[in-house]
């Protein structure tokens, strides 16, 4: 019996899957991704702070780097700056549950390649990971409008706030949250963190910013588009 394989098939070779790596520092959510997108594209390593994912981002050397907002030690700003001081060619597409102002024009303007929000479908989020690992720009779709808007409207403004700089990047995430309207109970579920800890932290930031209720900070972040 002849053989089918032969020499005119062996130079043929299936394309290399996209590298990806995850930044987020809740393990659960990395899981659920690293479950979703195994089948698309080959997940090379992941962090949960800003440190270890400077570190890790340098060794693995991936296509795109899935990369959360806030983080308890730092922002994902500060990984895509650190990491594109020596690795220009590595595309960041941020993965958050914000859809604020300041951290989606932050992101772009460090260098983020896209900004998607995490109610997006596996689906979509393979696709916008290999749009951006062709160098295309990836929004959600409420997001993108939004962005063109800003950067036509106001291309010299800076972003930082002077009080809101008083917050750290989980207290925010609180206060956006509660100015929508969202039970302490609700907070902790979005945040995967406990009740008391949604209490002290919107202690934190009534005294930071010197107001005494919800429905002052309500009035605070909207009138800063936070909400």
């Amino acid at each position: 019996m002849v053989e089918t394989t032969g020499p005119a098939q062996e130079g043929i070779s299936e394309p290399q899957p996209l590298r990806v790596f995850l930044v987020d520092d809740h393990a659960m959510f990395r899981a659920g991704v690293r479950a979703e997108l195994g089948a698309h594209v080959e997940v090379v390593g992941e962090a949960s702070t800003v440190t270890e994912a400077i570190t890790r981002i340098a060794a693995t050397e991936p296509d795109v780097v899935l990369l959360d907002v806030h983080m308890p030690d730092g922002g994902g700003r500060a990984v895509l700056e650190a990491v594109r001081r020596t690795r220009p060619e590595v595309r960041f597409l941020a993965l958050s549950v914000s859809d604020a102002a300041e951290d989606v024009i932050g992101l772009i303007r460090a260098g983020a390649r896209g900004y998607v929000t995490k109610t997006i479908s596996p689906d979509e989020l393979t696709a916008a990971i290999r749009r951006v690992a062709d160098g295309d720009a990836v929004f959600s779709p409420r997001l993108a409008g939004f962005v063109l808007d800003s950067f036509a409207s106001r291309p010299d403004a800076p972003v930082a706030d002077p009080e809101l700089d008083q917050l750290t990047n989980r207290e925010r995430e609180v206060l956006r949250l509660l100015a929508r309207g969202y039970a302490y109970k609700e907070i902790a579920k979005e945040l995967f963190i406990s009740i008391k800890t949604v209490e002290t932290h919107v202690s934190n930031v009534l005294r930071k910013l010197q107001m005494s209720n919800r429905y002052e900070l309500s009035r605070w972040a909207a009138d800063r588009r936070l909400v």
